[in-house]
């Protein structure tokens, strides 16, 4: 089912059209404008569960590593938190950083973000290859659980979040 809202005229005076009252349905005239705020608030819950996340890997992880492995184990359940903390932590700022920008802006700093998190994580990945002070089964393990559980806890503050799927045009 077409509508003339989808296909506006162009106005006659050969004038770029702005977004006035006239251009919005008039279904739409009375939704409510969402607030920038309220996308930040999903992306303030991440954050959090990102933090308690940490907090138990740092509290449950390490004393098991060390019972595993010593400090090697130590060593390797630290750095797979502070990875974790790089590559969850990351996007998240990112997201928070741009949720009240534009999207060109939003992808070019999430995008920005990605790239700069993979090289730093490739030149730590290359400079710890021959290095023996931390066990890297721990390592491993420590940052998958991590990386898994911060896109699990993402997920759940996203379907939490009170964030509607569109947003009228005022």
């Amino acid at each position: 089912m077409a509508s003339d809202s989808h296909n506006p005229t162009p106005p006659e005076n050969g004038s770029s059209t702005s977004h006035g009252e006239d251009d919005i349905p008039e279904v739409m005239r009375d939704l409510p404008v969402v607030p920038h705020h309220v996308n930040k608030e999903v992306f303030q819950t991440s954050w959090k569960a990102l933090v308690v996340l940490l907090l138990a890997l740092l509290v449950i992880g390490t004393p098991v590593a060390y019972l595993i492995a010593d400090m090697p184990g130590v060593w390797g359940a630290l750095m797979g938190v502070g990875i974790t903390l790089l590559f969850s932590g990351t996007t998240i700022w990112s997201m928070l950083y741009t949720a009240d920008k534009d999207p060109n802006m939003t992808m070019a700093v999430v995008m920005g973000a990605w790239l700069a998190k993979m090289l730093v994580f490739l030149i730590l990945l290359a400079v710890l290859r021959d290095m023996e002070f931390y066990h890297r089964v721990i390592f491993a393990i420590v940052m998958l659980i991590g990386i898994m559980g911060s896109a699990i806890l993402d997920m759940w503050a996203v379907s939490k979040g009170r964030t509607p799927y569109v947003t009228p045009l005022k």
